[in-house]
């Protein structure tokens, strides 16, 4: 939906009319809604309530600082400085445009007094202090203001306006409120289950509680395809390993064949070492691993009732001929990979 900006663009006004010319235009090239106290009648409300209330509705301030302070407002310093500080206080994003080099300034659009001087060299300090750019002519200004919105809409998006007829009808209003009520009350819902599902796991092996796994291998000495004998062993790993092991063949889905082909992988990285220790093993190598069909049965049967895993509909994407079973993770399943997964960022250490 394409938005419009409103910026308010506060500066004096006699000695910077061409100056607010152009920035008025740039940011009407910009689409933008400039508001300035020039551009509004007179009103029955004090000047001061009004300016705010304009400020309020806007979704920018800007600033343009010549070489005049302005005159002084009831809390004894200018209406610009007031209005720059109102939108401070309303957290506006606030971009200043300050004259380079004020000595370069007609006499005629300069301050005469020391008091004024004094006080228009500290509002300039105080601009400085936020977001801040220079110009030299009204012509430099009007680019200056151009380059400097776009980037400040970029990193301060703002909600902006839209036309009316751009705006959903009641109809509309509605039905989004409906979908949004369904689309909460089925959140609620998905986590009532998995809490549900949670209570009734309670009893149920899982996390970092350990399970046997038998399996055997291949010793290859002559032969790196017939094995010279099988070796059977069995280890103890926790259900936390197992489910790290192969939960990332399951964020799409994956089949019997590739969840045993994992296990095994898993088995052998974490056995090999010790298994080449053995006396009747050393000098052989040692391939093939493979689990116990019983075993990985039951592993099976463990996530499913830990609702960590569940069978795959997505029969689409296979041939007609796969007869597999698929399997995929739930939401539970996901969450568990993430956390099993995830890389946590190490914490900085401050050098000595």
């Amino acid at each position: 939906m394409e938005k419009r900006y409103q910026v308010f663009v506060s500066s004096t006004y006699e000695d910077l009319r061409d100056e607010r010319q152009e920035v008025m235009q740039a940011l009407l090239e910009l689409d933008c809604i400039p508001a300035g106290m020039e551009l509004f009648p007179a009103a029955n409300e004090d000047q001061w309530t009004l300016i705010k209330n304009v400020i309020d509705d806007c979704d920018y301030y800007m600033v343009v600082i010549g070489g005049r302070y302005g005159s002084i407002g009831p809390d004894k310093i200018s209406y610009t400085q007031m209005e720059y500080e109102y939108a401070v206080a309303q957290n506006k994003p606030i971009i200043s445009f300050l004259h380079k080099d004020p000595n370069q300034i007609l006499a005629q659009k300069t301050e005469k007094s020391p008091d004024g001087q004094q006080k228009l060299l500290e509002f300039r300090e105080l601009a400085q202090q936020k977001m801040c750019k220079f110009w030299v002519s009204p012509a430099d200004l009007g680019s200056v203001v151009s380059r400097s919105l776009v980037k400040l809409i970029k990193t301060n998006p703002a909600v902006g306006w839209v036309k009316a007829d751009l705006l959903p009808d009641k109809n509309s209003a509605e039905e989004i409120l409906s979908l949004r009520q369904k689309i909460e009350d089925l959140q609620n819902q998905l986590l009532e289950v998995e809490e549900s599902v949670a209570s009734e796991t309670a009893e149920l092996a899982q996390g970092n509680d350990y399970f046997q796994i038998s399996f055997e291998l291949g010793a290859h000495l002559s032969s790196k395809y017939t094995a010279d004998f099988k070796h059977s062993s069995y280890c103890n790993v926790t259900w936390n390993e197992i489910f790290s092991s192969i939960s990332p063949y399951l964020i799409d889905e994956a089949s019997d064949l590739t969840l045993i082909k994992s296990i095994n992988y898993f088995i052998e990285q974490k056995q090999i070492q010790k298994l080449t220790k053995i006396d009747e093993l050393q000098g052989y190598e040692l391939k093939n691993f493979k689990i116990d069909e019983g075993d990985f049965g039951t592993i099976k049967v463990q996530f499913l009732a830990l609702g960590l895993i569940a069978r795959s509909n997505k029969k689409k994407t296979r041939s007609v001929n796969d007869k597999s079973a698929y399997w995929m993770l739930t939401n539970v399943g996901e969450k568990t990979m993430v956390r099993l997964r995830a890389i946590r960022k190490e914490k900085s250490v401050q050098p000595g």
